[in-house]
């Protein structure tokens, strides 16, 4: 029996963003609305696309809520 594995992998971008009201419950800093992307590769290749909104603290990265 022959077994192949191959990478996947997701990647997760932030295209844009703008400030929210708020601030990160982790670390206090400010957050922001931003629209996300995320790319899942297979063996390096794209081949799937989600778009989302979301809302991330500007120091940590966190994120603090997802509307998919």
């Amino acid at each position: 029996m022959v077994c192949f594995c191959f990478l996947v992998d997701q990647k997760r971008m932030m295209r844009q963003s703008k400030p929210a009201a708020g601030s990160c419950s982790r670390c206090g800093h400010g957050a922001q609305v931003a629209d996300m992307r995320t790319a899942t590769r297979f063996c390096y290749v794209p081949f799937y696309w989600k778009s989302w909104k979301a809302i991330i603290c500007c120091f940590c990265g966190a994120v603090l809520k997802s509307y998919r």
